[in-house]
């Protein structure tokens, strides 16, 4: 069982980083690119742009750039169909492709959706709150998110359903890390164009990841 699990997180991620990887190359991609191009501009206008440690490396632009993307999305796409088959398995109900978009569902509105409803995913030349503060946050809002789905789900209690929707909206109560300014060094249109299609991408690695994972194990389970 454990060795269909592994191959089949393994194929599921393997198609997630083709989808996601072409996915990203005709939405967040370009979006990214032009932000960039802004923030690296001279300021005008009284525009500052986000300054720069010349020691900090990062991927070359082009092909360096583009391995360096496709890689990252197949560990993320290895790791989310492995955590979903993992919860899968535990819950103990038959494992299909239908299961596994359920739960790549589930998965993409308390991992993702969520989350974003008070960290929202940034443009470079975004100003921001200091990180540590919103890892902090993020990470507690997407804990609480997931017991507050897996509750609503899976409690058979209403008192325990209450207490999934208080878990939903406690991070947001309490509130992400504010950022020192709103001002930004490119078109304020560009920000809502990265949100919509940065949470597309991520509703097609999430619900890919659990129905290809669900469909594979099914798969090698029958043939085994």
């Amino acid at each position: 069982m454990f060795r269909n699990i592994v191959f089949s997180a393994f194929g599921a991620g393997l198609a997630v980083c083709i989808a996601i990887s072409a996915a990203q190359s005709l939405t967040t991609g370009p979006l990214i690119l032009r932000a960039e191009a802004f923030e690296n501009a001279v300021p005008v206008a009284g525009v500052v742009a986000h300054e720069h440690d010349e020691a900090e490396w990062g991927p070359a632009d082009g092909l360096e750039r583009m391995a360096y993307t496709v890689l990252a999305n197949l560990v993320i796409g290895v790791g989310v169909s492995l955590m979903m088959l993992a919860g899968m398995v535990l819950k103990g109900d038959p494992i299909d492709w239908r299961r596994g978009l359920l739960w790549g569902v589930g998965g993409f509105v308390a991992v993702s959706l969520l989350p974003s409803l008070g960290l929202p995913p940034e443009l470079p030349g975004t100003p921001a709150a200091e990180i540590s503060s919103r890892q902090g946050w993020w990470l507690g809002a997407a804990a609480a998110s997931v017991g507050g789905v897996s509750l609503i789900v899976f409690a058979a209690q209403w008192p325990a359903r209450v207490a999934g929707v208080l878990l939903l909206i406690a991070p947001h109560i309490v509130g992400a890390p504010v950022p020192p300014t709103h001002e930004v060094s490119y078109p304020g249109a560009l920000a809502g164009e990265f949100v919509a299609a940065s949470l597309v991408v991520s509703g097609l690695l999430w619900t890919l990841s659990g129905a290809a994972s669900g469909w594979l194990l099914q798969r090698l389970s029958r043939g085994g």
